[in-house]
């Protein structure tokens, strides 16, 4: 195994980080591997916020309801950005309209930020850095693109913070290989593939927390999936210019 391997697949979420900002260099050189990362037809539909100001992350915290979002060594917001493509075309007294409006469009600048995240993410545990990402900005994502002033054809997709790690995190176990590699054709559900997973999740917790939780893999993503529609996402992403077709 390789370092790069290694480095991969030693990943976990660090939530406590000390009180150390990030240096310009060390910022500047995450978001240049960010932007290093593939991206569809050099499209390059993405924008990277850095939030330096106290208090737009004391709100971006209460819209999370983490504190890490307050408290790391620097928030990076990724936000899929047509804006400049917009106005690009404007410029060029050109109509790219009917592409804006797409499913399409939508995926390619989806797909576009979170390849250029996780080059980030993969250069900052290279550099001895945790890394955590905030979807939880999108619980409230109309006042995450007031507090940015995002313009049309732009919408926040995570953000992700960024520091010395204050706690050295724990690595869940992911789901098994075999349930999650299909070859040729697609493998449909069986529950007794899950079984054995579900047993050491469930005992993972109840290590971690002292025997508080006990919860199996299984159930708690159904729990959350049944509780987490975020249904305004759908509104705001079409009023900033996306799904209109």
């Amino acid at each position: 195994m390789n370092d790069t391997i290694q480095l991969l697949q030693n990943h976990r979420s660090i939530r406590k980080f000390k009180d150390e900002a990030l240096n310009q260099e060390t910022i500047k050189t995450l978001v240049r591997a960010a932007q290093s990362a593939s991206t569809s037809s050099y499209v390059q539909a993405y924008s990277i916020i850095g939030i330096t100001d106290q208090h737009i992350k004391q709100q971006l915290r209460a819209i999370s309801g983490q504190s890490y979002v307050e408290h790391n060594g620097h928030l990076f917001v990724f936000v899929v950005d047509y804006h400049r493509h917009h106005g690009l075309a404007d410029h060029l007294e050109s109509n790219v309209d009917d592409y804006f409006g797409t499913t399409e469009s939508l995926l390619v600048g989806t797909v576009d930020a979170a390849l250029a995240s996780q080059n980030m993410a993969v250069a900052a545990e290279s550099m001895g850095l945790g890394i955590c990402y905030i979807g939880s900005l999108r619980n409230n994502m109309q006042r995450v693109i007031d507090l940015l002033k995002l313009p049309e054809y732009t919408y926040p997709l995570f953000g992700m913070v960024v520091g010395v790690p204050d706690d050295e995190g724990s690595q869940k176990e992911r789901l098994p290989l075999d349930v999650v590699y299909h070859e040729n054709t697609y493998q449909h559900f069986n529950y007794d593939d899950y079984k054995a997973y579900d047993a050491r999740t469930s005992a993972y917790y109840k290590t971690r927390t002292a025997g508080k939780r006990d919860d199996k893999w299984s159930e708690q993503v159904i729990q959350m999936l049944g509780g987490k529609a975020r249904l305004d996402v759908d509104g705001v992403v079409k009023q900033q210019g996306f799904l209109k077709q």
